[in-house]
C-alpha cells in the first residue's frame, strides 16, 4: 500500500477511514475482502481492481467505469450471474502479485453521476453491487473490516507511478525487460534519444558512458528543452543525462568517462548495451569484447551528406551470442572530420528515428514486438525513405 497516496488523496483515504481494505500495486488500486456469492449460492470473499488516475502522487477522477475482479463468476442470491456488470470473463496477471479473473462493465447510477467522479464513488458503488447479495445471505459480511494492510515496498524504478503502461494494457509485456541492466555508450544526439526512450521502460539500471561535455549545440540535437543555467560550465554529458532522468526515474548511473581497453569490463556485465559513438577503433574495441562477454549490443551510426540538402543512411547492426553481427559492416576506421555529422548540422529527427530503430530492435530482442525479420542489419536510407533489412536469420 502506498501510504503517500493515499494520505494525499481524499477520496482515498476516506475510504481507508471507513474500513476498506486497500492496496495499491504499480498504477492499480486493490480493494481486498469483498464479499461476493458464487454459483453455488456460498458467500466468498474475493478482490476488487481499478486503474488508477494519477495526477502526480496524487488520484484525479477515474478515466474510465471499468473495474476488474479477482474471484469465481460472482452471481445473486439465486446464483445467477450478475450479468448487469460482467462484462467478459478474462484472467490475466499484469505482473506477478497482481490477477484478476472477470472484466466489470458498470456506469454510475442513472441521476447520480454521469461518470464516477472519483474513487470513493466508484469503490462503494463496485462493493454495494458485489456485497448486497451476500450480506442477504449472511447478514454479517461486510468490505469494510477496518483491517491494516502492510506497507510493501516496490520495486518499481520509477520516481513516480507509471500509469501509461497499464492504460495500454502493456504491464505483462513491458515486464520482461525488468530488472535488466542496460548501458549506453556514447551520448550525443542518437545516444541521448536512445536514454530517453529507454528511461521509460521498467529496465532496473541505465549505465551512461561518456567523457565529452555537454555544450550548447548538444542542446540543439538533444531531447526536451536544455534550460541555459544547465549549460554553464559545461558539465559531462553522462552526469547532465543522469541528473535530467534522475528526476523521473531511479537507477540512472553515469560514468563521465570513454571506454577504452583499461575499463571494457564495465559494460561486458550489462544485459544489453547500446553503442552510439562516432569513433571507428572505439566501436571495434567494444564491439569485439562484447562478442567475447556474449552481451547482446546494438551499434548504430550515421552516413549522411549536405549539398542542396542533407541525404544518406542511418544504419544499425544488431548482435547477439547466437548471431553475432557482421563486423565488416560496421566502420572501424578512423573518423573522417568532413562528415557532415562532426559539422553539427541540425539533424535532431535523424537522431530521433534512428533511437527508435535501434530502440525497437532491442525490443523485439527481448519479446516486447513481434520479430518475423529476426534482421542483424538495417539501413534507412534518407532520400527514399526506405529501409532495407540483411542479415537474417
Amino acid at each position: 500500500m502506498s501510504r503517500q497516496l493515499i494520505s494525499r488523496s481524499p477520496d482515498l483515504r476516506k475510504l481507508v477511514e471507513e474500513g476498506y481494505e486497500l492496496d495499491v500495486r504499480g498504477a492499480y488500486l486493490v480493494v481486498r475482502h469483498v464479499p461476493y456469492v458464487d454459483a453455488q449460492k456460498a458467500v466468498r470473499l474475493g478482490e476488487l481492481v481499478m486503474q488508477l488516475t494519477l495526477a502526480g502522487e496524487q488520484t484525479t477522477r477515474p478515466s474510465d467505469h471499468v473495474a476488474y475482479f479477482a474471484g469465481s463468476e460472482p452471481c445473486d442470491t439465486a446464483g445467477r450471474p450478475l450479468s448487469k456488470i460482467i462484462n467478459q470473463p478474462q484472467h490475466q496477471e499484469p505482473f506477478p502479485g497482481l490477477s484478476w479473473d472477470y472484466i466489470f462493465s458498470a456506469h454510475p447510477k442513472a441521476g447520480e453521476w454521469t461518470e464516477y467522479p472519483d474513487y470513493y464513488a466508484k469503490v462503494t458503488t463496485y462493493v454495494a453491487m458485489l456485497s448486497s447479495h451476500a450480506e442477504r445471505i449472511d447478514g454479517r459480511v461486510t468490505a469494510r473490516t477496518y483491517e491494516v494492510v502492510k506497507e510493501t515496498d516496490s520495486d518499481s524504478p520509477f520516481v513516480y507511478t507509471d500509469t501509461a503502461t497499464p492504460r495500454a494494457g502493456l504491464d505483462a509485456i513491458n515486464s520482461r525487460v525488468r530488472g535488466d541492466r542496460i548501458a549506453i555508450v556514447g551520448l550525443g544526439g542518437t545516444g541521448s534519444y536512445i536514454l530517453d526512450l529507454v528511461a521509460k521502460t521498467p529496465v532496473a539500471e541505465i549505465h551512461l558512458f561518456d567523457g565529452d561535455r555537454y555544450l550548447q549545440h548538444n542542446a540543439f540535437r538533444s531531447p526536451g528543452g536544455t534550460a541555459i543555467e544547465e549549460l554553464t560550465g559545461g558539465p559531462n554529458k553522462a552526469e547532465h543525462w543522469a541528473a535530467v532522468y534522475g528526476r523521473m526515474r531511479r537507477g540512472v548511473v553515469p560514468h563521465g568517462y570513454r571506454i577504452d581497453s583499461e575499463n571494457i569490463g564495465d559494460i561486458t556485465a550489462m544485459d544489453f548495451v547500446f553503442v552510439a559513438v562516432d569513433d571507428g577503433p572505439s566501436r571495434a574495441l567494444i564491439a569485439s569484447a562484447l562478442e567475447q562477454a556474449g552481451v547482446a549490443f546494438i551499434d548504430v551510426g550515421m552516413g549522411l551528406y549536405a549539398e542542396e540538402a542533407i541525404g544518406g543512411q542511418l544504419r544499425t547492426s544488431f548482435s547477439e551470442p547466437e548471431h553475432p553481427c557482421n563486423k565488416s559492416r560496421i566502420p572501424v576506421g578512423a573518423t573522417d572530420r568532413d562528415d557532415v555529422y562532426k559539422h553539427n548540422v541540425q539533424i535532431v529527427e535523424a537522431n530521433a528515428l534512428h533511437a527508435a530503430m535501434a530502440v525497437i530492435r532491442w525490443k523485439k530482442f527481448r519479446g516486447l514486438y513481434v520479430d518475423l525479420g529476426h534482421e542483424g542489419f538495417s539501413i534507412y536510407a534518407v532520400e527514399t525513405n526506405t529501409i532495407i533489412n540483411e542479415d537474417t536469420w
